[in-house]
């Protein structure tokens, strides 16, 4: 009677391992993050205060979602499309000067996937 009931644990447990092996189709979800290119000015370069600044953003992200901000302070950017991205640019806040600075990009996909970037430049006097 031992050797049966052994043999039932055995079994069932080789089925419950096998269930539980495979994963819902909801937990495969795709994510694709928004991705950042061609900074200007470029990294680390020294530049006047008030300048402008471009970047362009990939098509996975949401040009609504968009937000660019120096030193804690928010900076009203445009975004036009432009190839298969969207083209972002915007003009330094006017208080900067002679210190260092980091432009720091956040947006969205359009699946709500988060993702950010940015860089450093010197703003002259």
């Amino acid at each position: 009677m031992k050797t049966t009931t052994l043999f039932w644990i055995l079994g069932l447990s080789l089925i419950s391992t096998q269930v539980f092996a495979y994963g819902s189709s909801s937990s495969s979800k795709s994510c694709t993050k928004p991705q950042f290119s061609e900074f200007a000015p470029a990294d680390k370069a020294a530049i006047a205060p008030k300048s402008t600044f471009s970047f362009m953003a990939s098509s996975a992200t949401n040009p609504k979602s968009i937000v660019v901000d120096i030193k804690k302070q928010p900076v009203a950017v445009t975004v036009t499309p432009k190839g298969q991205g969207y083209e972002v640019s915007g003009t330094l806040p006017s208080d900067l000067k002679a210190t260092a600075a980091r432009i720091n990009i956040t947006a969205e996909s359009p699946s709500s996937c988060k993702g950010s970037d940015g860089w450093l430049i010197n703003i002259t006097e």
